[in-house]
This record gives C-alpha cells, sequence and structure tokens, in this order.
C-alpha cells in the first residue's frame, strides 16, 4: 500500500482492527506485532544497546560525583538514563544532590543525622499531593550559599526554604567555556553547549520519606518482584525544587521525586514493555507534537508503569504489543477526556492537574487518538522512523543500523573517558591512548558512512560533524 508507507509490491503485513476476526487475521496482527519489535530492535532500542546507554550514564554521573569530593551526587535521569535515547536525540538531563542537607518527613527522628548536616522538616499540610515546603530545623557546619540564601520567614519567625529562590541562586553559576544558559524552566536550569549540546541541570535534595514509600512497596501488584520493589525503597526520594502550579505557596512549594527509584523500575521492564514506552514516546513526538508539555513522556511513563503493575509479565511479549499499543492509547485518551491521571509513586497526585490542556487541544487529541485506536496495528505506520524501515532497503539499512551503534557506544566511551582524563581545573589530557583510540576509530566509522553517502547518493559535500550529529539523532 504506497499511500500508507509499504511499498507497492509488499504484501499487506498490517491488517485493520476490524479484520481480526479469524485465525489467520490474528497470526498476521501477531506477525505484524514481531516485525515492529524487530524494526525497534533496528533502530537501537534493543535490549543490549539500551543497557549500554544506561551502564555509560551510570558511570558517567558516578565520575563527576567523585569529583564533586563527596559533596554532591550526580544522577543522570529523563531518557539518557532510562537508555532510550541516543546520544543526540534529547537533552542531557542531570540531577546535582546536595549530600549536606537532608530533608526529613514529619515523624522521623533528627538525631541518626550528625551535626555537620543542615536538616529541613517538611511540612506538607496545605500543600497539594506530593508537594511540600520546608523548615529548617538545624543548620549544619557546612552550607551551600545558594541554600543559605535562599530561607525565608514564614510569617512565624521560622525561616522556611523558598524553592524559586533556590533556583535563582543556582542560575547566578559561573558557566564553563563555550556553554550558553537559558531562560529557567521550572526546576531546572538549560544550558547549551558549543551550540548543540542540550543540558537540563536540576538541583534537589535528599528526602527521607519512608512512610511514602513503604505505602507504595505495600500495594497488591503484578510487577515489580519484591526484591526489586526493595531496592526502590532503598534508593529513596528527592525534593525539586517546583511548586505546585496555582498554588499560592507555589514560590516556596518542593515537589516529591523518586528519579533513582524510577530509573530502577524502568530497567526491570521486559523487552515488549520497554518498546512500548518507546512507541508512546514516537507518537507524542512525531503525532501529537504537545506545545507547552501538556502530554510529557512523563504522562506515558506513568502509563506504561501502571499497566506493568497492574497485569501479568507473561501477557507482555512480542506477539502483543500492538494490542498493548491500543490499550495503552486509550488509557492516554481516558487521561485526556477526564483530567486524571494517578502518579505511579503517588496515586493521590494528579499528573493531569497542571498538563494546561485548553479545550480546543483536548478535543483535537481525544479525535486523533480515536482515530489512531479504530486504525488497529497500522497505527504504527504514522510514524516516520518505523514507516522509513518498512521501506528501507534490508543490506544498506543494517549496515547503516550497525555503524549507527558503534557510532553511539564510541561516543559514550570517550564521553566517560574524557571525565577520567580532565584535572582539576577541566583540561583534559588528549595524549590519553584510550582517548586517542576512540577518537581514531570514531573518524573511521564517520568517514565509512560520508564515502557510502558519496557512493550510494551522489553526495558531493560531506560535513563530517553534521553527520556525526544526523547518525545520533
Amino acid at each position: 500500500m504506497a499511500e500508507s508507507g509499504t511499498r507497492p509490491d509488499e504484501p499487506e503485513r498490517f491488517p485493520s482492527q476490524d479484520s481480526v476476526s479469524s485465525k489467520q487475521d490474528l497470526i498476521q496482527w501477531e506477525n505484524a506485532s514481531v516485525e515492529t519489535c524487530t524494526i525497534l530492535s533496528w533502530l537501537g532500542y534493543g535490549q543490549e544497546i539500551i543497557q549500554a546507554r544506561r551502564d555509560a550514564y551510570r558511570e558517567y554521573g558516578k565520575l563527576w560525583t567523585a569529583r564533586a569530593c563527596g559533596e554532591e551526587t550526580i544522577i543522570i535521569t529523563g531518557s539518557k538514563g532510562e537508555g532510550l535515547s541516543s546520544f543526540m536525540e534529547s537533552d542531557l538531563d542531570q540531577m546535582v544532590v546536595d549530600n549536606r542537607v537532608f530533608c526529613l518527613e514529619d515523624d522521623v527522628n533528627i538525631s541518626a543525622f550528625p551535626g555537620e548536616i543542615t536538616v529541613l522538616r517538611s511540612l506538607s499540610r496545605r500543600s497539594y499531593h506530593g508537594h511540600c515546603r520546608l523548615l529548617l530545623e538545624r543548620r549544619g557546619t557546612t552550607i551551600h550559599r545558594q541554600l543559605n540564601d535562599a530561607f525565608c520567614d514564614d510569617g512565624y519567625g521560622r525561616e522556611l526554604l523558598s524553592s524559586d529562590l533556590f533556583v535563582n541562586n543556582w542560575s547566578n553559576e559561573r558557566l564553563a567555556e563555550g556553554m550558553v544558559q537559558h531562560e529557567r524552566a521550572g526546576p531546572s536550569i538549560p544550558s547549551t553547549m558549543r551550540g548543540h549540546f542540550h543540558h537540563d541541570k536540576v538541583h534537589a535534595l535528599h528526602y527521607y520519606c519512608p512512610n511514602i514509600l513503604s505505602k507504595w512497596a505495600a500495594r497488591p501488584r503484578h510487577w515489580p518482584p519484591p526484591e526489586v520493589a526493595q531496592r526502590v525503597v532503598s534508593l529513596g526520594a528527592v525534593l525539586t525544587p517546583v511548586g505546585f502550579k496555582g498554588s499560592e505557596y507555589q514560590h516556596v512549594e518542593w515537589r516529591v521525586c523518586f528519579n533513582a527509584g524510577e530509573i530502577e523500575l524502568i530497567s526491570n521492564l521486559n523487552d515488549t514493555q520497554t518498546k512500548l514506552y518507546v512507541l508512546l514516546k514516537m507518537i507524542k513526538n512525531d503525532v501529537l507534537h504537545p506545545r507547552k508539555k501538556e502530554v510529557t513522556s512523563y504522562t506515558l511513563k506513568n502509563i506504561v508503569l501502571w499497566m506493568a503493575e497492574n497485569n501479568p509479565q507473561a501477557s507482555f511479549h512480542k506477539k502483543s504489543i500492538l494490542q498493548w499499543l491500543h490499550e495503552a492509547l486509550d488509557a492516554l485518551r481516558v487521561a485526556l477526556i477526564t483530567l486524571e491521571l494517578p502518579y505511579y509513586m503517588i496515586p493521590e497526585r494528579n499528573l493531569m492537574a497542571t498538563s494546561g490542556l485548553d479545550e480546543e487541544q483536548q478535543r483535537t487529541w481525544i479525535s486523533t487518538i480515536t482515530d489512531m485506536l479504530n486504525e488497529g496495528p497500522r497505527v504504527i505506520l504514522r510514524l516516520p522512523k518505523i514507516r522509513q524501515c518498512i521501506v528501507a532497503h534490508p543490506e544498506p539499512f543494517r549496515w547503516y543500523n550497525g555503524r549507527r551503534i558503534e557510532l553511539e557506544m564510541l561516543t559514550l566511551m570517550l564521553m566517560n573517558r574524557v571525565a577520567i582524563c580532565m584535572d582539576e581545573n577541566g583540561e583534559v589530557d588528549i595524549t590519553d591512548a584510550i582517548l586517542q583510540a576512540l577518537k581514531r576509530r570514531t573518524n573511521e566509522v564517520i568517514s565509512d558512512v560520508c564515502v557510502r553517502m558519496m557512493i550510494m547518493e551522489g553526495s558531493r559535500v560531506i560535513n563530517a560533524q553534521a553527520i556525526f550529529d544526523s547518525i545520533l539523532m
């Protein structure tokens, strides 16, 4: 079907949902699911490459944490930390957690924390679920200026930590050479390095909240298994400097987040569940095109986590991915209709409460998703990356895919090697033998792609940096 993105001489591989009425139709449906899983692996969403990304970014966080000499913990979060985006595909989300400050739930005893630690007490009364205000309980012997200058009076003579002041204070950091800082975005401070490496940095505080985590762990569930749930509990929580939109206390409120625990959860999804999440992210980017983050990858992640928890693991397999995509799209449509989606870690918090979705956008998306549901498995032909794989010739596509994966692995190894070879002044030892070998092989791969493009496509002017960027997008 040329108009839907397949070659005219191809057999029909994506039957409509209405046609699944016989055993043969069901086989076609399942075959389309298997083919979709295969294509996603070719595109860089196979288990091995995803795990390699996770390992590389975890190591990157450890290397930079070590450079902080115990004062901060660096966590790479978002799609990079989850291993679900290639090197240039999305921003690098970096969380910097102050190790000299701890925030405690109401009934947690302060005595376990040494005197040099600054201790704050969370006050959740009159704040929306998953948010709190922070009162100073004890000022430690060492404290960041950005934190110390963010305290204000709560009107009763107590010191309250302002989330707004905290972010603004960190926004005044001295920038590295070649870095341009952008306007604050919620709790994050976005920046761009050398024009094309985009970073989102969030400064956060440790939050010790055993009551919230034990309540989450005690839920009856199919997934995750008890040992994974306990690891999530052990990873704890953080507070990020952003209040509930529209709250009268917004400028002094903090949001409870479980970034490290959620990376652990995503790492324990099976292959089909992970690829389902990838497909939903593609639909968000290539079909829905949200303008103001009315629907985010985080929204979709929570839908996948709820589905994993509420259904037997064995029902998620490569023959069923398109069925689960249908279920997930229907869950998204319900969330858009009702403007309700419980947060996976704290269900009382509604993720749609501050979506900012206007009625026209709501109607458009509900209509679009309804059309997609009626298309059945053919819905994936709406996704450019999937469609291009179907129409591409297998041999050059697989060759290119192999070069792309190798280049990404080399780039991730280079990223961490640079951190290892960097001194306290930020100078990199470019004579390092491993660093030179990685750069040499990287240049060889890019050169191979350039030559192939000249032979296959007749390209005459080849920009190596542009090739590098396009391969890793």
